[in-house]
């Protein structure tokens, strides 16, 4: 997701949900988030919770690029897309099934 200040400055924000329990389990906020970041989240949360077996992102950059696909390959998670132009599904980008 994605949003600007009252200046104009662009920020966007990483919002990790468990589907079943709609628990925030991180939030990232920053000018930008490359997927290196969002693999340092997951690191995080696997310490803490264990890898979820599915993933649904939108089509952000960093979460198409080839690092996070790899990422996820290497650790038997299966990232499901949203239909671009659907912005309904875009408040929930992120699951942990």
């Amino acid at each position: 997701m994605h949003d600007a200040l009252y200046c104009g400055k662009r920020f966007r924000t990483l919002n990790i949900i468990d589907e079943g329990t709609r628990e925030c389990l991180a939030s990232e906020v920053d000018t930008s988030l490359p997927a290196e970041r969002v693999i340092r989240v997951l690191e995080r949360l696997k310490t803490e919770r264990g890898l979820p077996q599915q993933i649904r992102v939108d089509n952000g950059p960093e979460l198409i690029s080839a690092k996070l696909l790899n990422y996820c390959d290497s650790h038997n998670i299966e990232l499901c897309h949203i239909q671009p132009g659907k912005p309904q599904h875009k408040e929930m980008a992120w699951f942990w099934l």
